[in-house]
């Protein structure tokens, strides 16, 4: 996009020609992929155990078929596959050595070209399930118990 003054100006480039919803629905395949990249580092040898966790635990929230926060609540609903879960995704990215990511992200391009969809994951589903269980029980705990039960 730079520079817009000087020898370069009124030369534009591919980024330029996209249109808003272009740009969205290819940064929303690089999030699926790089989901999946997540996917295959977490498993990878050479990724720092520290990585591996944090790979893993995106990975699980990722692929879990429901959502930590349900899509039918006002706008909260949608925040998190809007916003929490491509930052995740990104710190994550960000976290795994140059060459592993390359092997990582040709492994997810060609498990994307030959399943067609993502995986999906039961200890996702678990682990969702499970925050909900905390959440509520918390709740009945601290709040709702001394109303009830004085």
């Amino acid at each position: 996009m730079l520079p817009r003054f000087g020898p370069e100006r009124g030369k534009s480039n591919a980024r330029e020609k996209m249109t808003l919803g272009q740009r969205l629905k290819t940064w929303a395949k690089a999030i699926k992929r790089d989901g999946v990249t997540l996917w295959f580092a977490s498993m990878h040898p050479e990724v720092p155990w520290y990585v591996k966790a944090l790979s893993a635990f995106v990975v699980a929230y990722a692929l879990s078929p429901i959502d930590l926060i349900p899509d039918f609540v006002p706008i909260l609903g949608y925040l998190d596959d809007a916003i929490l879960l491509p930052g995740l995704i990104l710190i994550a990215i960000r976290t795994i050595p140059a060459p592993v990511l390359a092997e990582c992200r040709a492994q997810a391009d060609e498990w994307m070209r030959v399943e067609g969809k993502k995986p999906s994951s039961r200890i996702g589903l678990l682990l969702i399930v499970a925050v909900w269980i905390a959440v509520t029980w918390a709740l009945w705990r601290w709040i709702l118990h001394p109303w009830f039960f004085a």
